[in-house]
């Protein structure tokens, strides 16, 4: 992961360090994601946890056709 050191006239421009935040260009069109780090990050879980309901995880479990790294990294550079 990259290190940016964000000195003090850009804190002034950012809201509070201590939540969660979106980077956008000018246009709009989303950079990145700040998170906070490490208690932070439960909120990220449960977000990301939210976005599946328990029947779509157990579906997904459930489904064959297991691959590992190495063929989903072989199957993205074919693409």
């Amino acid at each position: 992961m990259t290190r940016v050191i964000v000195d003090a006239s850009l804190q002034v421009k950012l809201p509070q360090l201590d939540s969660s935040f979106e980077f956008c260009d000018e246009s709009g069109r989303t950079l990145g994601y700040y998170v906070p780090a490490p208690d932070q990050l439960r909120e990220l879980y449960d977000w990301a946890k939210a976005q599946f309901t328990d029947e779509e995880v157990e579906r997904a479990r459930r489904e064959p056709g297991e691959l590992t790294t190495a063929e989903v990294l072989a199957r993205l550079k074919d693409q």
